[in-house]
């Protein structure tokens, strides 16, 4: 049988590799330089290979070395991680978690962050909100939750799917009372509209069914904003249709303020929320808590009507 890794050995490897040798190690460790050594000859010995090619004035891998840190290292992440799980369960959330979102999704995230301050006593959530780009690490935020359409670029934050989230039609009833009610994404040409957007060039319906048939509408919005609550009340009001998340509008339909339309027909082909973190890793227990709060309210936040 195989003997079991002594984790030691790989921190002490990992270790003089990542200070570049065993001198620096051992200062940085506070340990001897002849411990370090020894500890990395033994390891080499157990697996009857050359690690690293050092002489008075060289420390270099070797390729097998190489390979061998790679694993090593995500050896030691995972144990770390293992020792946090525990270390989690066993320390009560507490202190400050930073959290921004769009203005649009401000409205939906109310009740669950109420709910979650009030199982968890000990944690302050401080909460902006808005429609710039906002820099989580610069700005020192600890959770971004933003919804697109389009892949987010690439950084080194960590991005973890929430769910996705269905856009629909919508009208005020008195709207649809006074100006009928399309029945076919053709139909919208003929009805006053408001956008999401402030650019200046043509704005159009991107209706698709369920078989993926495809259908653009242009049209001239009554109203552009990059804000949806004020695209909604817009609607309400009987400015026009509005294509909107479907957890925007769910309060306002079961209340009756807005109503449905195209029922067979979305607004968006690919929507969803995301959430953004910089970093798994040294996260608090009151960070990590909200975050899995987050990852198993969304899918009842953005339930469609």
């Amino acid at each position: 049988m195989a003997s079991i890794p002594d984790l030691n050995d790989y921190y002490y490897f990992v270790q003089s590799v990542d200070h570049g040798g065993f001198s620096a190690t051992g200062r940085a460790l506070d340990i001897p330089k002849s411990t370090l050594s020894r500890r990395v000859i033994a390891l080499e010995s157990r697996l009857g290979v050359r690690l690293i090619e050092r002489t008075s004035r060289r420390f270099v891998l070797t390729d097998v070395g190489r390979e061998f840190y790679r694993h090593a290292q995500a050896m030691l992440i995972e144990a770390e991680a293992a020792e946090e799980t525990v270390n989690r369960r066993l320390s009560e959330p507490s202190g400050m978690v930073r959290v921004t979102c769009s203005m649009g999704m401000a409205g939906s995230l109310a009740d669950p962050l109420t709910r979650f301050l009030a199982a968890h006593p000990k944690v302050n959530l401080v909460q902006m909100t808005t429609n710039r780009y906002v820099d989580l690490v610069e700005e020192g935020f600890d959770i971004g939750i933003r919804g697109h359409s389009q892949p987010l670029p690439d950084s080194d934050l960590v991005q973890r799917r929430l769910t996705p989230t269905v856009w629909h039609a919508f009208a005020a009833p008195a709207h649809l009372d006074r100006e009928g009610t399309p029945e076919r994404p053709q139909d919208l040409a003929n009805y006053a509209a408001v956008a999401l957007g402030t650019r200046s060039d043509e704005a159009a319906w991107q209706c698709y069914a369920e078989d993926g048939e495809h259908v653009v509408v242009p049209f001239v919005p009554r109203l552009r904003s990059n804000d949806l609550e004020t695209l909604k009340t817009a609607a309400i009001a009987g400015l026009g249709l509005v294509s909107l998340p479907a957890y925007v509008a769910k309060e306002d339909v079961s209340e009756g303020r807005l109503k449905r339309v195209l029922p067979g027909w979305v607004t968006q082909s690919t929507a969803e929320i995301t959430l953004l973190t910089p970093s798994r890793r040294g996260q608090l227990p009151s960070v990590r808590a909200l975050i899995d709060f987050l990852v198993a309210e969304y899918p009842h936040i953005v339930s469609g009507v």
